[in-house]
């Protein structure tokens, strides 16, 4: 098995892409070339950055990638807030989803702590 599959903030954001995928099946079909791609879009790529940065096996290149995935994270919170705005769903449908982001957030820092800190090239 590869070592990012082993990596907490992978399979926390691989659930992630399960909860996205299916709330926006309730999404209204002519959304799915709106928000409906942009959040699918959005949520894979948390955990493909962070498979992508490990990969590179270079510090600088897999902090850089732990960014990006967890600037990804903010973006699926952002499109979740505008379907709530804008009544595609209720916020009690997708609270728990936000409190997964959360959770993502906070492992993604630590992993960019502990790269940050560590002795690695």
């Amino acid at each position: 098995m590869t070592i990012y599959k082993n990596l907490e903030a992978w399979k926390k954001s691989m659930l992630l892409v399960k909860e996205i995928y299916n709330i926006a099946k309730e999404f209204p079909k002519e959304e799915i070339y709106g928000i409906t791609s942009q959040i699918k879009r959005a949520v894979i790529s948390v955990p493909a950055n962070i498979a992508e940065g490990v990969g590179r096996n270079y510090k600088k290149e897999t902090i850089q990638f732990l960014h990006i995935s967890r600037g990804s994270l903010y973006e699926v919170e952002t499109f979740l807030q505008v379907v709530i705005d804008i009544e595609i769903i209720a916020e009690n449908k997708v609270s728990h989803i936000f409190n997964l982001i959360g959770e993502c957030i906070k492992i993604i820092n630590g992993l960019i702590n502990y790269y940050e800190k560590s002795n690695l090239k």
